[in-house]
């Protein structure tokens, strides 16, 4: 590891008990607009979790204490009752179809996110993935928190054990043979993150209007990096929240989400063109192994400040 990055590890990487509430809500009052908190859950099918985190969220941060200005679930597309239950819960529930609908939406997590800055008003943007079980506040807090007592900083993920059933520190199958690999490699500044595609961080609005969006599995990383050359490692920090639970995925979804990740990488690296971006997979069938071939994300949103509802918005 480069030594930069081993005196980074002891000045941005933090616990979340490090920032009590009292500190952060303090630090809220002496600059509200500044430090206004906007949560956004991306959501599909999650109505067996939704709800919890939602009224975890609200009940911890926005009612026992004033953290939290916003609470939002981007809905994209859900065929069950995510959005029922989660503004049963208490969020406010915006489909993704209804926002910026003169530019056709897109399948992916990426695609969302993008489209959540349009719909909130935080000068933090905190994301929260929604199937995650056993969920706590700390994940909102601890990453909010270098955010509103530290000015320098302007990107900050979360980092957690990831049991895979009942063994420990065995999830994250993707990082670990994709995206840390890619990371040590060819960014090797970003190197000290322990979840580099986690899916729960907080960012600066300033920041995030600043970067383009991939639109599916990729955008985690693809933000992480763009943040880098953006800002520079310093400005950067990862907070320890404990233990993250969530549903796995299946052998063949990861393979998808690795090879849009690896897109996501080679587009950064060369901004060229693969000859065949697709992924062919294999399933047993009636008559033996049968191909399936899919898709690979390779579109990406541009910042969000070229935008010109969003520059509009901004400007009122």
């Amino acid at each position: 590891m480069l030594e930069e990055v081993e005196r980074w590890l002891t000045r941005r990487s933090w616990s979340a008990a490090d920032r009590p509430l009292d500190r952060l809500t303090a630090a809220r009052e002496k600059d509200p607009h500044r430090a206004s908190v906007s949560v956004v859950l991306p959501a599909l099918d999650e109505e067996a979790t939704v709800g919890a985190i939602v009224a975890e969220i609200r009940r911890e941060l926005m009612e026992k204490v004033r953290l939290v200005d916003e609470l939002v679930v981007i809905d994209s597309g859900s065929t069950d009752a995510t959005a029922e239950v989660a503004r049963a819960a208490g969020a406010r529930v915006v489909h993704r179809d209804a926002i910026l609908p003169r530019i056709p939406a897109v399948p992916g997590k990426g695609e969302v996110l993008w489209r959540s800055l349009l719909v909130t008003t935080g000068e933090i943007v905190c994301f929260i993935d929604a199937d995650l079980k056993d969920f706590s506040a700390d994940f909102v807090s601890g990453t909010v928190g270098p955010l509103l007592t530290d000015p320098s900083v302007q990107f900050v993920k979360a980092m957690y054990d990831r049991p895979l059933g009942e063994s420990t520190g065995q999830g994250g199958r993707v990082t670990e043979l994709v995206a840390r690999p890619l990371l040590n490699l060819h960014w090797p500044l970003l190197a000290g993150f322990v979840q580099p595609l986690g899916g729960e961080y907080a960012v600066r609005r300033s920041l995030l209007e600043q970067l383009p969006f991939p639109v599916g599995y990729g955008v985690e990383l693809g933000l992480l990096v763009d943040a880098l050359h953006t800002v520079g490692l310093d400005a950067l920090g990862q907070v320890d929240v404990g233990v993250r639970k969530h549903r796995h995925q299946d052998g063949r979804a990861l393979g998808r989400m690795a090879a849009a990740i690896y897109r996501t990488a080679q587009l950064r690296l060369s901004r060229g063109h693969l000859v065949r971006p697709e992924i062919t997979q294999f399933e047993r069938g009636e008559h033996g192994f049968e191909p399936r071939t899919y898709p690979v994300d390779t579109e990406e949103r541009p910042p969000m400040a070229r935008i010109a509802e969003y520059a509009s918005r901004r400007a009122a």
